[in-house]
């Protein structure tokens, strides 16, 4: 083969810039729509993560122990439910007719013998006399004691007819409904109104219906949820595969660490904005025994709360104290802020970019306050708060519990982590991965002029 065949060959074989260009292009048109897919990933699951959180907020609410344990009217209308029940399907059995026939024989003999005792005692004036006169020489009492059974049967009889046992029943719950609007406690009307606005935001009647449609709803987020992270996750995954495979690429590394950012900032702001712990305590189930009967109040929520970073720290700077006002400020300066700052000056120190006019200020936000940065002793401060705040509410919520004859009470601790913990924790992963990558490209490249 001739040289000048072989040049040929060779000069085939060169990229030619036109060709480079191309192809850095299209790469970069590559990650941008792994950086927007990975947005509306997170945009999605934000949002499903505070729908979620006004569902249980609603269910919370409908649920909570003062409208249930705490509320007289409640109690109030199982009671009644009870004894209504008792009243209405009361009836007498053969033995208690007989033991009522035989309790009405001892009062009527008793009665008897008062009467007697009262006319045969010593009297005093003629007219006393001659009256038991009479009555000893008229009346047989022997034969009045053997009249006292067919009198009581007559009685007993009467008394337990249909006719007499309504007319008992009727007294009867006239009496319960005069103690019950005695002891109204004026909640029923607020109760009353809150069910039908919460019922009716989920067009539902009744209570059963609301437990379904919740319990509906709060899957189907949970399952979108998971997809939607795991969608953001993946494009994170790709975009630093995509840097692996392409990190001797010098003359792209500036944009692909600019896009990196980019994911950072997702990463961020998902973490800081969406709920990352939930504290949810209730009393299961409490079971009270009453006329052989168990009045059933179920899923009683005690506390419910939901909190993002964001959240946290708008609720500490809510606070009159101003030590808390001081620990929200704090938290939001270098949990928020500085990581912000960060991402920003780290841009424009791989872009060697003048537009704050001080390229070592920029470097100093972008190395030197690594150690200010509080994201991932936040991580930590977080784990370490839900593992003491669960170990207090499971112990707390033991001390509730208890199984009597009379009384059954279990409860139910159900804090958890949120999946926008998780997002966090990524964003403080892969913000070590782009510190590592900026200070290589910061040693292979001449200083910034």
């Amino acid at each position: 083969m001739s040289e000048l065949q072989k040049d040929n060959i060779g000069t085939n074989k060169q990229v030619t810039p036109g060709q480079s260009r191309s192809a850095s292009f299209i790469l970069i048109a590559a990650l941008s729509l792994l950086l927007v897919a990975a947005a509306y990933c997170g945009y999605r699951f934000r949002e499903l993560a505070y729908e979620q959180k006004r569902i249980k907020e609603d269910y919370s609410l409908s649920n909570n122990i003062t409208f249930g344990i705490f509320s007289v009217d409640r109690w109030g209308d199982k009671i009644s439910a009870v004894v209504d029940r008792k009243v209405k399907g009361f009836n007498l059995t053969k033995s208690q007719k007989a033991d009522m026939q035989e309790e009405v024989e001892k009062q009527l003999h008793g009665m008897v013998n008062k009467a007697v005792a009262e006319v045969t005692k010593p009297q005093k004036g003629l007219g006393a006399k001659l009256k038991k006169l009479a009555f000893n020489t008229f009346v047989d009492v022997k034969e009045i004691h053997a009249l006292v059974p067919s009198f009581s049967r007559t009685i007993v009889t009467k008394v337990t007819s249909p006719k007499s046992l309504k007319k008992l029943k009727s007294v009867a719950a006239g009496k319960l409904d005069e103690l019950e609007a005695q002891t109204y406690d004026r909640s029923d009307e607020t109760i009353s109104s809150v069910e039908h606005s919460i019922y009716q935001k989920y067009k539902v009647a009744d209570a059963t219906a609301f437990d379904k449609v919740v319990s509906s709803k709060l899957q189907r987020i949970k399952d979108l949820s998971y997809q939607f992270a795991i969608g953001m996750m993946a494009c994170v995954v790709v975009a630093l595969l995509i840097w692996l495979l392409l990190r001797k690429r010098v003359n792209i590394e500036v944009a692909l660490f600019i896009i990196s950012l980019l994911f950072a900032f997702i990463l961020l702001a998902v973490g800081v904005s969406s709920p990352i712990i939930e504290v949810d305590a209730r009393i299961h189930t409490l079971e009270f025994a009453l006329l052989g009967e168990k009045l059933v109040f179920t899923n009683q929520v005690l506390f419910f709360q939901s909190q993002s970073i964001l959240g946290i720290i708008g609720t500490l700077v809510e606070q009159p104290k101003p030590d808390a006002v001081l620990v929200g400020v704090l938290l939001l300066l270098f949990v928020v802020i500085l990581p912000l700052l960060r991402l920003i000056a780290r841009g424009l120190q791989v872009s060697c970019s003048e537009l704050l006019g001080n390229s070592k200020f920029i470097r100093f936000l972008a190395f030197d306050l690594g150690k200010w940065d509080m994201a991932d002793v936040m991580v930590i401060g977080i784990g370490m708060t839900y593992i003491g705040l669960n170990g207090i509410l499971k112990s707390q919520l033991s001390g509730l519990n208890m199984d009597t004859e009379a009384l059954k009470v279990t409860t139910e601790n159900n804090s958890t982590i949120q999946l926008g913990f998780f997002i966090f924790v990524a964003y403080v992963a892969y913000n070590i991965i782009l510190t590592s990558i900026l200070k290589r490209i910061d040693e292979q490249n001449e200083p910034c002029n």
